[in-house]
């Protein structure tokens, strides 16, 4: 995969690493994606709830 500066930047941002911290350490992925999916499903259930209120 290229990894852009824009997803190095987003990375760093977002998570407060370097995407080479990022892929060195299964810690930090794991980590990171368990930040990912719980925002997933934020989301998920923002958007269900917003849709329920515009379906009503």
């Amino acid at each position: 995969m290229n990894y852009t500066p824009e997803m190095e930047k987003g990375m760093q941002q977002t998570h407060k690493m370097c995407y080479a911290e990022y892929e060195r350490k299964l810690e930090n992925r794991i980590a990171v994606e368990k930040r990912r999916q719980k925002e997933y499903e934020q989301c998920k259930h923002m958007v269900a709830e917003i849709d329920s209120h515009i379906h009503n």
